[in-house]
C-alpha cells in the first residue's frame, strides 16, 4: 500500500515504503496473545490488498473483526474499486471467513442501515452464509464478480478517502512539512 499510495501522492524521497513506521507488521497466520485472548490474523484482501480479519478466541467463544470485508447481510459486501481492490479476491477472502465455525460472531466496521433500520454491529458466520444479499451460500463467484463490478462502477469516491490514506500510509502521522514549512494533504486531479 505504501508503494502504491506513496507514488500516487508523490511522497517525499525520505518516505519509507517498507512499513517501518509501524510498531509491527502482521501477516496471514500470525498469532498474538492479549491477556487471556488469542488473536489470529486472517488475510482477507479484496476491498484493498491490505485488508485483514482478526479472529479472537478465549478458548470457549470465537469472534472475528472483519473490517470492511463484509457488512450486515441486508447490505452485502465491500466495494472493490479502490487501488489494488479485486472482486475475485474479495470473494475468496469471504469464503475464508465463511469457513470459520458457524457460531463465530462477526463484528462489522460500520453499518449503512438500509431502509432506515436500527443500527447493528454484529452478525454470525451462519447468518451471513444464509442471508448476505451479495455472497450468501449458493451465489456463484462469477455472479458475485459481475454484480460487484457493475455496482462499483456506479459508486463515487468516498469524501475522506484521499486524506485518510495519506495519514494511514504514515502510521497515523501527518506528512512532513515541505520546504515552506507547511504540511499538505494532496488531491490528485488526473489520477485515481
Amino acid at each position: 500500500m505504501q508503494e502504491v499510495f506513496g507514488g500516487l501522492f508523490n511522497a517525499d524521497p525520505g518516505f519509507a515504503r517498507d512499513g517501518s513506521q509501524f510498531d509491527r507488521l502482521l501477516a496471514d497466520g500470525d498469532r498474538l496473545q492479549i491477556g487471556g485472548l488469542e488473536v489470529s490474523v486472517l488475510s482477507t484482501p479484496g476491498h484493498t490488498p491490505a485488508c485483514v480479519t482478526y479472529v479472537v478466541s478465549d478458548g470457549r467463544q470465537r469472534a472475528a473483526f472483519v473490517g470492511d470485508t463484509l457488512f450486515m447481510p441486508d447490505y452485502g459486501t465491500a466495494r472493490c474499486d479502490f487501488p489494488g481492490g479485486d472482486a475475485h479476491t474479495l470473494y475468496q477472502s469471504i469464503q475464508r471467513i465463511f469457513d470459520l465455525p458457524l457460531d463465530t460472531v462477526l463484528y462489522m466496521c460500520h453499518d449503512y442501515q438500509p431502509g432506515g433500520r436500527a443500527p447493528r454491529f454484529s452478525s454470525t458466520v451462519d447468518e451471513q452464509r444464509r442471508e448476505n444479499l451479495h455472497v450468501r451460500d449458493g451465489i456463484a463467484e462469477s455472479d458475485f464478480i459481475s454484480m460487484r463490478t457493475q455496482r462499483d462502477a456506479t459508486l463515487g469516491m468516498p469524501a475522506l478517502l484521499l486524506p485518510s490514506v495519506q495519514i494511514n500510509m504514515r502510521a497515523g502521522r501527518l506528512p512532513e512539512p515541505e520546504c515552506n514549512g507547511v504540511r499538505y494533504l494532496k488531491i490528485p486531479l488526473n489520477a485515481v
